[in-house]
């Protein structure tokens, strides 16, 4: 049958009832793997034709796939999983949904009502696991709550900070008949997340911009998940400040990579002028971020003698890492409309700061993401760097791995827009990559969508080339290929003697052979000479497509702040550290 709808509410089986919830709520695409204990759930989708279910080839993939389905596109993101080792599988992914703030829904199956708790086949306390690792869970124990239940769910997952909602569902409840009906607006008893910014708070906010000398707005991924008009907003308040731009490695997009005011990503692989304009400004206007450590580096150096104003939607992230002097509770795309309203109707001016750009011009001039050539030898950030240039008309959707090539794509990929920009920043996922562009390929048909992928990190999800076949999705895959664990690799260099235990990565397979045993076409790069026509063979040829790009083995990922180093202590290259090397560190201290 075409939908389990009907003209007046009628019983349905649970499964049925999740069904209809699901289509009701505008759900398109699952991403799933069937077992014992959602077979039933299975049976009713088998009946229907409004919702796509993609098999992929591990559980984990099923829910890094919906994170690439709802970072790319808005929409929640839903994966179904069956019980036991099906939801342990799928842990990771819900860890990273949560570390990232991605909305997504995954349904696992769990045993019977009368068997939990007695260690039965495929049983595991689904709740118990993913308590400390989702935004909220459920486990259904009456078939008559479910459709309210699921409904509920995607409301949690969507309202206020985004992130992954488990809902735990025992067989005998898909089985069980109750009526089904569709529930209207959601209002949760307890759950209601303050959205807009207090007003006389936004005001002081913008009277300390107006008088700043030194002011930085610092951005991250609360404004991508505010919605395309936060991003907006941010541009048009940047241009009314004068005040320039950084953003974490989960912000990219928001502002555009050639922007005059942007300085590029700040952090631990950050640029060095964003890194050094947080140390020395006066006031730091954090949007949508959460001063994690990747960006703060050591707290008790960071950014000293700054006011800082913290805009989140989180009430808990206000004062948790860093002590502020002003926090506005609200989503950041209601705080930024409010922050122009004020700003146009105070009549407030551009700040005088000729002087702040001057030193930021300074900064900008040592090229902290500059590299060189050697030879034939294909550089890794050459590599990207023309990636970018022969994609960039396209607009394509970027996902990628997690390592050495990861932090590369950050620095050397540009980004126009929100949206494009796909990572696991939190948790650091390998494996991520794949999944999530087979997520985002089904969510953007029409899309180029690259994976840009370590050799390495690759492996922990390469079974997912088969989904990617199966549905026939032109998802390409660019393996920056240095034979190494790259950013394990690195830090043994720098931090342990260069003693490269278990960091080479031996054995590998022939990646074009690989791609071609599963239906990709491969492409192999090997030379400099060859990078451009070996991107637009990629890019030419229709369907999946992996590339094996053989890059320098032994470059580091510059610039670079230790951990639990200040911003003052980058290191621009192997040998170089700037709190040596930069005698105006401090000028303006």
């Amino acid at each position: 049958m075409a939908s389990l709808s009907a003209s007046a509410p009628r019983d349905l089986t649970g499964a049925e009832i999740i069904v209809q919830a699901l289509t009701d709520l505008g759900v398109e695409v699952i991403f799933g793997y069937p077992g014992g204990a959602v077979l039933p759930i299975y049976d009713a989708l088998f009946h229907q034709t409004r919702i796509r279910h993609i098999l992929v080839r591990h559980e984990q993939a099923a829910i890094h796939a919906a994170e690439g389905y709802a970072r790319s596109t808005g929409k929640p993101g839903v994966a179904l999983v069956t019980s036991g080792p099906g939801a342990t599988n799928a842990v990771t992914g819900i860890t990273d949904a949560m570390c990232d703030s991605i909305p997504i829904v995954v349904l696992t199956g769990q045993v019977p009502t009368h068997l939990i708790g007695t260690d039965a086949f495929q049983e595991c306390d689904t709740v118990g696991i993913t308590r400390h690792c989702s935004k909220h869970n459920y486990l259904v124990k009456d078939v008559t709550r479910l459709g309210d239940i699921i409904h509920e769910a995607f409301h949690i997952a969507t309202a206020g900070r985004p992130g992954p909602v488990v809902v735990d569902l025992p067989k005998d409840i898909q089985v069980a008949r109750a009526r089904y009906v569709r529930p209207g607006k959601i209002e949760h008893k307890t759950y209601k997340p303050q959205i807009k910014g207090d007003l006389k708070a936004i005001e002081a906010a913008c009277e300390m911009i107006a008088a700043a000398e030194r002011p930085i707005l610092y951005t991250g991924g609360g404004i991508i998940n505010s919605g395309p008009g936060a991003a907006q907003m941010l541009r048009e308040l940047a241009k009314l400040t004068g005040a320039p731009v950084t953003t974490t490695l989960m912000g990219l997009g928001t502002i555009p990579q050639d922007d005059k005011q942007f300085l590029g990503m700040l952090g631990m692989h950050g640029s060095y002028e964003a890194n050094m304009a947080m140390n020395q400004c006066d006031l730091m206007v954090c949007l949508g971020a959460r001063f994690d450590d990747r960006v703060t580096g050591r707290l008790d150096a960071f950014s000293p003698n700054s006011k800082k104003i913290h805009v989140d939607i989180d009430r808990s992230s206000i004062n948790k890492v860093v002590r502020v002097d002003l926090g506005i509770v609200g989503d950041v795309g209601h705080v930024l409309e409010d922050m122009l309203k004020v700003w146009k109707s105070r009549r407030l001016r551009t700040p005088d700061l000729a002087q702040w750009w001057a030193k930021i011009a300074g900064w900008r001039a040592r090229d902290s993401f500059g590299f060189t050539q050697a030879g034939s030898e294909i550089m890794p950030q050459q590599a990207i760097k023309r990636l970018y240039e022969l994609t960039r008309k396209a607009q394509p959707i970027i996902t990628t791995e997690v390592g050495q090539h990861q932090m590369w794509a950050a620095q050397h990929f540009g980004f126009d827009a929100p949206n494009k920009w796909l990572t696991s920043g939190g948790l650091g996922t390998m494996g991520y990559g794949l999944p999530a562009a087979i997520g985002a390929q089904l969510g953007n048909p029409n899309a180029l969508v690259i994976d840009i992928a370590g050799e390495a990190s690759i492996q922990m999800n390469i079974q997912e080339l088969g989904t990617a076949i199966q549905y026939r999705l032109p998802v390409k895959i660019f393996v920056v290929n240095n034979e190494y664990m790259g950013m394990v690799r690195q830090w043994q260099e720098l931090n342990h003697g260069s003693r490269y235990s278990e960091s080479y990565s031996d054995s590998l397979p022939d990646f074009v052979k690989l791609a071609e045993a599963y239906g990709w076409t491969g492409i192999r790069i090997e030379n400099a000479a060859d990078l451009d026509t070996g991107i637009a063979a990629m890019i030419a040829t229709p369907g999946p497509v992996l590339v094996d790009c053989r890059v320098a083995q032994l470059t580091n990922c510059f610039p670079m702040i230790a951990s639990g180093a200040a911003h003052t202590d980058m290191m621009l290259g192997p040998d170089d550290k700037t709190s040596a090397a930069d005698e105006d560190a401090q000028a303006l201290v």
